[in-house]
């Protein structure tokens, strides 16, 4: 499965000027929840993530928002529970009460795009003290051009470098391209 064309033909990848969270501009941008919309799409790439860990979990986790449709189709493929965190209001993170987490069980968690990987280490922080145990970190695409680091593997169907600007030096903006917050 060539993961960019699926981006591609589901009209998942933006071209363009964008404003990204960080707060930097790309000429491009993978807007996921487009390919995940699609049910085929969305168990294919789990399939595929699935394939990439050969641990036994007892759960896959994923941040809030995008890592709750790719920790379900994961999940399924792996044959175990699906989980999300999502923000506390605090700048945290927190599991939502009924979300169970035993000590001492096994958990992937998974994002849809790593830049930082800043969502995905808050989500096992908190997975972790609930008593988990993180065996690897799965990704759909890694933006962090080798920086992302959580500890265990991490692995990605797909690595990407996309060129970013601070919107002094970025070039779209010189040249007048309507920024899109995204």
């Amino acid at each position: 499965m060539e993961i960019l064309e699926l981006y591609r033909t589901t009209g998942a990848l933006l071209e363009g000027h964008f404003l990204l969270r960080s707060g930097r501009h790309s000429p491009k941008f993978l807007q996921s929840a487009t390919l995940l919309q699609h049910p085929l799409c969305a168990e294919a790439v789990g399939q595929a993530l699935a394939k990439l860990f050969e641990e036994r979990v007892d759960f896959v986790i994923g941040p809030a928002m995008g890592g709750v449709l790719l920790s379900f189709v994961t999940a399924k493929a792996l044959g175990a529970r699906a989980l999300f965190a999502e923000k506390d209001g605090q700048g945290g993170m927190r599991i939502r009460e009924g979300l169970t987490i035993h000590p001492g069980e096994r958990f992937l968690a998974v994002e849809d795009v790593v830049t930082t990987g800043g969502s995905v280490q808050q989500t096992i922080r908190v997975a972790e003290r609930k008593g988990g145990r993180c065996v690897g970190v799965g990704a759909i695409v890694d933006r962090s051009a080798g920086r992302a680091e959580f500890g265990v593997p991490f692995r990605a169907l797909l690595q990407l470098d996309f060129p970013t600007y601070t919107p002094e030096s970025c070039p779209l903006c010189q040249r007048g391209v309507p920024l899109r917050e995204v």
